[in-house]
C-alpha cells in the first residue's frame, strides 16, 4: 500500500458516511491549494478529471 492508498483510506474510513456536495469539494480543494500552492497543477488536474468523468459516456 502507497502513501495515497493509505490517505484516501483514511478518508473513507472518517468521513465515508457523509455526503457533501461538490460546491463543498471545490471550497475545500481551493482551501488546501491556498495552504500548499505546490500541488496547484495536481489539484488542477484532478478538479478537472472529476468535471470531466462522463464525458467519454455521451461519445
Amino acid at each position: 500500500m502507497n502513501f495515497t492508498d493509505q490517505g484516501i483510506e483514511e478518508l473513507q474510513t472518517r468521513r465515508g458516511e457523509e455526503e457533501v456536495g461538490f460546491d463543498w469539494l471545490a471550497d475545500r480543494l481551493q482551501e488546501f491549494v491556498d495552504l500548499n500552492p505546490e500541488f496547484e497543477v495536481p489539484i488542477e488536474r484532478l478538479a478537472t478529471w472529476l468535471a470531466r468523468l462522463d464525458d467519454d459516456e455521451d461519445d
